[in-house]
This record gives C-alpha cells, sequence and structure tokens, in this order.
C-alpha cells in the first residue's frame, strides 16, 4: 500500500479570523451581570474598547471568568465570510488547522464549535500564554511546517520560522497591537480571512 499524499497545510488563528470573540464576549458579560453592553467604538480592537464595560475589581473577575467554561469556547460566531474563504482553500487542496493560544482544556470544544458552523478544520492545536515574548504558536508551527500562517495579533508572529508565510488580519484599528516596526514580521496584510484567501489562492507560484 502507497504513502497517503500530504495536501499542503496552512495554519489558522481563531480568535478574530476564524471566529468572532468579541461578539461572544457581550453575551457572556449580559449572562454574568444581566445586560448586554453597548458599542464603546465600533473599531476597537479588543474587549475593552470595543464594549462600554468598566474594568472589574477581583470579585467582578471571578464572577466574569465563570462564564468561560466549556459552553462559552464551544459557541463563539463565525467571523464574517471566514466559513466561505476556509471552504474556497480547501476546494483547492489544502489542509487547514487552527492553531489558538487557548488553553488545553478547550481545545476539543474549539473543534466542536468550528465543525458546527461548517468549518473545514480538522485539528485544532492549543497553544497557551506563557509569559514571554516569543509566540506561543511558534513551536507548534515549527513542528506543523505549514505553507502560511494566518493570525490578527502581531506578537504571535514572533518567532515563527521563516519559511512559513505569515499572514496579518489588520482589525479594529482603535488600541490594535498591529503597529510600529515589528508589521515587518508580517509578510502579506490582509482585511479579513477572505481577503487572505483571494490573495493566496492568486499569489505567483514560483
Amino acid at each position: 500500500m502507497g504513502l497517503m499524499k500530504r495536501h499542503p497545510l496552512l495554519a489558522l488563528d481563531a480568535d478574530g479570523v476564524l471566529l468572532d470573540y468579541l461578539d461572544r464576549y457581550a453575551d457572556a458579560w449580559r449572562d454574568a451581570f444581566g445586560a448586554r453592553p453597548a458599542v464603546r467604538d465600533p473599531l476597537g480592537y479588543g474587549p475593552l474598547e470595543r464594549w462600554d464595560v468598566p474594568r472589574l475589581d477581583a470579585d467582578g473577575r471571578a464572577r466574569f471568568r465563570k462564564h468561560f467554561g466549556v459552553d462559552f469556547w464551544s459557541s463563539l460566531p463565525a467571523m464574517s465570510g471566514a466559513v466561505e474563504a476556509c471552504t474556497r482553500l480547501h476546494d483547492a487542496g489544502f489542509e487547514l488547522v487552527c492553531v489558538s493560544a487557548l488553553d488545553v482544556a478547550f481545545e476539543a470544544s474549539r473543534l466542536k464549535n468550528l465543525r458546527a458552523l461548517g468549518f473545514p478544520v480538522e485539528r485544532v492545536y492549543a497553544t497557551p500564554h506563557d509569559g514571554g515574548d516569543r509566540s506561543p504558536k511558534a513551536d507548534r508551527l515549527a513542528a506543523l511546517r505549514p505553507l502560511a500562517f494566518v493570525d490578527d495579533y502581531l506578537p504571535y508572529l514572533r518567532g515563527v520560522p521563516s519559511h512559513v508565510h505569515t499572514a496579518l488580519i489588520i482589525r479594529g484599528v482603535t488600541g490594535s497591537p498591529n503597529v510600529g516596526p515589528e508589521l515587518t514580521l508580517a509578510k502579506s496584510t490582509h482585511s479579513d480571512l477572505a481577503a487572505f484567501a483571494e490573495f493566496w489562492l492568486h499569489r505567483p507560484l514560483r
């Protein structure tokens, strides 16, 4: 029996690329405190920039954290156009995997979420924050050897092997970390995953 041919691999971040964490965050706030917050800035990058919410004290954080369990991580909505973008890439012959800065305990929940939404993603790799300056995703990406890696958080491009095409999704300009000299870490920038898919599928091949 011959060896199965491996499809070329693309690695994708989840929150802000595949899944809408900010929308689900507002639902969790409602569940914890009784009302869904109003929009502070539609161009806010993170939840504190996007939503009109106060900074929480220790008791408030503990109360809120209770709503970030399996149910939360299994039920984020898709980013606009992301399922269709992934389907285009998959149908073009690429294997898609998700590399997410998430606690390992929720790895299965993330995969369940993606599959329920119709994403053609078969594997999720959780890479929890380790507190260092280097991307917590770098070692996993070195092992996977994808052709490209797509993220929406510039610091997570630090340490990614040079042979990987690093694509940065630029969204939410208010409070965005995607500025400054480290933008050179991104080999391409895009407004969303659909724009990346269009770029990737029509790039000139060497």
